[in-house]
């Protein structure tokens, strides 16, 4: 996400490249590309321009003029703007109640259904909750064979009442099940409607006032840039929701949906959502995502997923291996499922300073990525997986025939698992910082 934002603010700096200190022409030359940047990013021209008119402020300070390097003191003022314009800090979802009651609203196709599934498994996973769904989309086709077809997926139950067309009354006896039967949130999926459909507009509405909801979120398409802003305006105008959800991120190479809607409707962004896995769901946090538009990575975000995967039990017994070298092509396969866990390749890839831009041409996703490495590893013996050491040529070439390969991308495998495994067992024995150490000299 925001490839082309953060390619055009690079540039943009570029122009300070060399400059002994920030004076009001450079500035101004600066500002006008970066205003050009946001512009590109589908930012609205009056957000675009107070954001320029802060920077300027900022960066015309006295402390700034004295600055030894221009170009990095208008990265940072840069970067704190960006983070402010998005809201500062995150902001989790307030679920308190008996029980908690979430009201998903947005338009047509932005998500809503899916991104209730995540939500759902967000908060079980989270906050050990127990999670009701209220089927209240009586309109689309299938909506709500949709949301029993999710529910299953991250066990959840959906209440709905066949025949029953009024959301209100569907929504009124789902909290009332969830209060008898001991559920803790209420999850009320409601129909899309558009911005100009007054008559579903007074039904939302009318919903709205009807549960009383501890927490309204506005689920938004991210790739529909201006246009989501407005829409997000009208909707806040007559709901005055809590907070702002943007999907689809993974296919939103621009931005400027995430850097207008706070400023523009006041209410912060409180989820992304991007692909249809149901663990693709993250806080939004300002700071970390102003850190990826300038290309300074999200270490944070990539830590957090590890720890997320991270199962205690299986690194105590990969460090007895390690130490014993007994670490083999099986425990290889079940680390790169944990990997695969963390999400989209390419998405981890954007989280490491510098990385992502290297990735950024490369079409590839994880079942690709992996694919062919599992299907060595599978059509090796248990003992081939136990004892690398005894694969000789004939082995490799009834290995690469089983999986569909062939010798060279077998060997190539092998090399990486002796690579893999060495380094590992330095990181282990304390060892790996110090030949960084000594590569670095």
């Amino acid at each position: 996400m925001f490839e082309n934002l953060q390619e055009r603010l690079e540039r943009s700096f570029k122009i300070l490249k060399g400059e002994g200190r920030i004076t009001e022409i450079n500035v101004a030359e600066t500002l006008k590309d970066i205003r050009r940047a946001l512009l590109d990013a589908d930012v609205s021209y009056k957000v675009a321009k107070e954001f320029c008119d802060r920077v300027k402020v900022k960066a015309m300070g006295q402390n700034v003029l004295t600055a030894v390097k221009p170009q990095q003191m208008m990265v940072k003022i840069v970067h704190d703007e960006l983070a402010e314009f998005m809201g500062s800090q995150s902001m989790d979802i307030n679920i308190k109640g008996n029980p908690g009651i979430v009201l998903v609203a947005g338009l047509n196709g932005s998500g809503k259904t899916t991104f209730s599934a995540k939500l759902a498994s967000y908060i079980k996973s989270k906050r050990g909750m127990k999670v009701l769904f209220a089927a209240c989309d009586t309109f689309r086709p299938a909506a709500i064979e949709q949301l029993k077809v999710l529910g299953e997926q991250v066990g959840v139950e959906v209440y709905t009442e066949d025949g029953v067309k009024d959301p209100i009354r569907i929504a009124r006896n789902a909290i009332a099940k969830a209060k008898a039967d001991g559920y803790s949130v209420v999850i009320i999926d409601t129909a899309g409607r558009l911005a100009v459909d007054q008559e579903l507009m007074d039904e939302i509405s009318a919903l709205h006032k009807a549960v009383q909801p501890t927490e309204s979120l506005f689920v938004v398409d991210a790739m529909t840039g201006q246009d989501a802003v407005e829409t997000a305006k009208v909707f806040n105008e007559r709901l005055d929701f809590d907070g702002v959800v943007l999907t689809k991120m993974d296919g939103d190479t621009r931005g400027g949906a995430a850097l207008s809607i706070k400023y523009v409707t006041g209410k912060p962004i409180k989820f992304i959502s991007s692909g249809e896995k149901m663990e693709a769901l993250d806080i939004f946090h300002p700071e970390r995502i102003a850190d990826r538009i300038l290309g300074m990575g999200d270490v944070v975000s990539l830590v957090e997923k590890a720890q997320e995967q991270f199962d205690e039990k299986q690194a105590r017994e990969t460090r007895k291996k390690l130490a014993k070298d007994k670490f083999g092509l099986m425990d290889f396969y079940n680390q790169i499922q944990q990997v695969k866990k963390m999400g989209n390749i390419k998405d981890l890839a954007g989280m490491i300073p510098g990385v992502g831009k290297m990735m950024k041409d490369i079409d590839i996703d994880n079942d690709a990525a992996f694919k062919g490495i599992e299907a060595i590893i599978m059509s090796m013996t248990p003992e081939e997986r136990d004892n690398p050491e005894i694969i000789n040529g004939s082995r490799r070439k009834r290995i690469a025939d089983g999986s569909g390969t062939n010798v060279a991308e077998v060997n190539k495998l092998l090399k990486q698992f002796e690579t893999t495994r060495k380094m590992m067992k330095s990181a282990l024995t304390g060892n790996l910082a110090q030949r960084m150490r000594s590569f670095r000299r």
